[in-house]
């Protein structure tokens, strides 16, 4: 029920960057032909896709967070047993819930102190800018609050500790040779 709930959540955040995407891509480049076409623009095109760039950057990081796409390594954890491994994640989640809280105190405080502060060209609230932190702070925690009670409670089986795929790890294709005989400097008679 609660995986239902956050694909969910994660779709919508799809089409909220797609969306956002979009209305960047449409600011810019009308931005960019009125400006040589016609002598004119979109006086707020620039401060919209800033905006627009940082929610696709934090919503973004959101779908990293819930598909484990965020940079590891796995060098340590790869030669533990799996107590071992299990302790590493635990810690490391613990280090990421840290990090998540100091971005959701700072991103709030930010948000606050600027909630009455216009942007210069649309007069919206700069707390818009920061509640992007908000927002990806708490869902985030959350997301990571759920992987670690799935870590602690022994849902997650221990095939599943190491998630990365190492250049070792990697399949090449029969097909895929290196042919050395050949090459700038070699004779190819």
């Amino acid at each position: 029920m609660l995986t239902v709930l956050i694909d969910r959540c994660a779709r919508w955040i799809h089409v909220l960057i797609a969306l956002a995407l979009a209305a960047m891509l449409l600011l810019v480049f009308g931005n960019v032909v009125l400006r040589y076409a016609f002598n004119s623009g979109i006086s707020v095109s620039e401060e919209l896709s800033r905006w627009l760039f940082v929610w696709i950057t934090f919503l973004g990081a959101i779908i990293a967070v819930k598909e484990h796409g965020h940079l590891g390594t796995d060098i340590l954890l790869t030669k533990l047993p799996p107590i071992g491994r299990r302790i590493c994640l635990v810690a490391s989640h613990g280090l990421m819930l840290f990090c998540t809280w100091l971005l959701f105190s700072g991103a709030l405080a930010q948000a606050r102190i600027n909630w009455d502060v216009e942007a210069p060209v649309t007069g919206a609230s700069v707390a818009i800018f920061y509640a992007s932190g908000v927002v990806f702070a708490v869902a985030s925690g959350l997301l990571l609050l759920l992987d670690l009670w799935r870590l602690l409670s022994g849902q997650v089986p221990d095939d599943q500790l190491v998630q990365a795929i190492g250049s070792e790890e990697l399949v090449i294709t029969p097909d895929f040779r290196l042919d050395r005989t050949t090459g700038p400097g070699k004779d190819m008679s």
